[in-house]
């Protein structure tokens, strides 16, 4: 299983390539997905696919039935978290490019799983405040975001409300390859992930864990 992309500044690469191969079980279709998604020009907006795993494991052991992801991209963890629903499930695929999800879409459907996904293209802010105002507060089991660091806080105060009490988000790239601690970094980016970094330590409405792999990730478990 070749890797997707090393990364020194959290694991050494001969460890990262060990997960790969023994770390997580990945289906043929997922697996084409992701070989095709790594050679496309921004392949480093994929998930990684330990942490698409991982949230496979965590719909399944939760019972999960509905999903908001916040950055869709080529839909690979779209996929690979259709999978783990049960046929009734749904996930909202929140994003902005008709021609990065173009690219998952044909995968989804040889998967049989295009009926669990419900993609909504446009700003996603625009989208979650539709959701709430629909009535759907407390109606989700899990959540994404992996879309633009500048509005991760406004994500993240939405999908508070969608999430049901224990439900899960899942807050990508809170490490950003070690630049969220390095001083000389002030890039929006990066002060952005600082920000809802804080905000999620000292927020009393959840409980959270911060895991230093992948490109750092944070689980949050709404109270």
């Amino acid at each position: 299983r070749p890797a997707k992309f090393a990364n020194p500044d959290f694991v050494a690469p001969p460890v990262h390539a060990y997960v790969q191969e023994l770390g997580f079980k990945e289906s043929p279709i997922l697996q084409r997905l992701r070989l095709e998604t790594a050679n496309h020009p921004r392949a480093r907006m994929m998930g990684d696919p330990s942490e698409a795993a991982l949230f496979k494991l965590l719909i399944s052991a939760m019972n999960v039935k509905r999903i908001v992801e916040v950055g869709v991209f080529t839909g690979y963890t779209t996929l690979a978290m259709a999978q783990s629903l049960p046929d009734s499930g749904e996930i909202v695929g929140l994003d902005v490019s008709e021609e990065f999800t173009s690219v998952g879409r044909p995968y989804w459907k040889e998967a049989s799983v295009e009926n669990k996904i419900d993609l909504r293209l446009g700003p996603a802010l625009e989208s979650l405040d539709k959701m709430i105002a629909g009535g759907e507060e407390s109606t989700y089991d899990f959540a994404f975001i992996d879309a633009d660091k500048v509005n991760y806080e406004g994500y993240y105060e939405r999908l508070l409300r969608l999430v049901r009490p224990n439900g899960i988000i899942a807050i990508d790239n809170v490490l950003w390859s070690g630049r969220v601690v390095d001083p000389k970094e002030q890039g929006d980016d990066t002060v952005a992930l600082r920000q809802v970094n804080k905000l999620v330590h000292e927020d009393d409405r959840v409980e959270h864990v911060m895991l230093p792999f992948a490109d750092g990730v944070t689980l949050v478990r709404k109270k």
